[in-house]
């Protein structure tokens, strides 16, 4: 086995990453302290191909050093907007026939292993504030939530790793 080099990876342009089909995929930020977070969130959104990213009240916006320390140039790629409130933005997908998800731990919420996307289905994930999680409010508007199921004794993930999970799932079930 050899690891592959940069050369080797096949990488698409800027100009050839824009003009790919992306998934119907979207994400929503509520309310996002770290830069450092928001930047791993267009890194990972870049490597899974999502449709955009919302970027809700505090959440910071690029271009930012620290957001394009951990972005590695993501924030050129991925298209993005900046909503003062995180209910206009899900007000504005809800109008377009997006499933709004929640990554929450909530009463009654859906345990992501037992998460099927459609491949037909739009879905807008939000994650929220790495003190105070995605806010009741937001939660109230979701038409679900979505829980990663957990084991240990803290029960929380950093956000930039639970959108790794949560969009890899999503990726896995749609390209089966």
């Amino acid at each position: 086995m050899r690891k592959l080099k940069n050369e080797e990876l096949n990488r698409h342009s800027i100009e050839e990453y824009k003009d790919i089909k992306k998934n119907d995929v979207i994400l929503i930020l509520d309310n996002i302290r770290s830069l450092n977070n928001v930047g791993s969130a267009f890194r990972t959104s870049d490597a899974f191909n999502i449709k955009k990213i919302y970027l809700c009240g505090i959440t910071g916006q690029p271009p930012h050093r620290d957001i394009n320390k951990t972005a590695l140039g993501a924030t050129e790629t991925v298209e993005w907007e900046h909503v003062g409130n995180t209910l206009e933005a899900i007000q504005e997908l809800k109008g377009e026939n997006w499933e709004i998800l929640a990554v929450e731990q909530a009463e009654g919420s859906l345990m992501l292993n037992e998460f099927h996307p459609s491949k037909e289905g739009k879905y807008a994930f939000i994650f929220g504030n790495e003190v105070f999680g995605v806010e009741q409010e937001v939660v109230s508007a979701s038409d679900k939530c979505l829980e990663i199921p957990q084991f240990g004794t803290k029960h929380s993930l950093n956000i930039s790793v639970t959108i790794g999970v949560v969009l890899w799932h999503y990726i896995s079930k749609i390209t089966n």
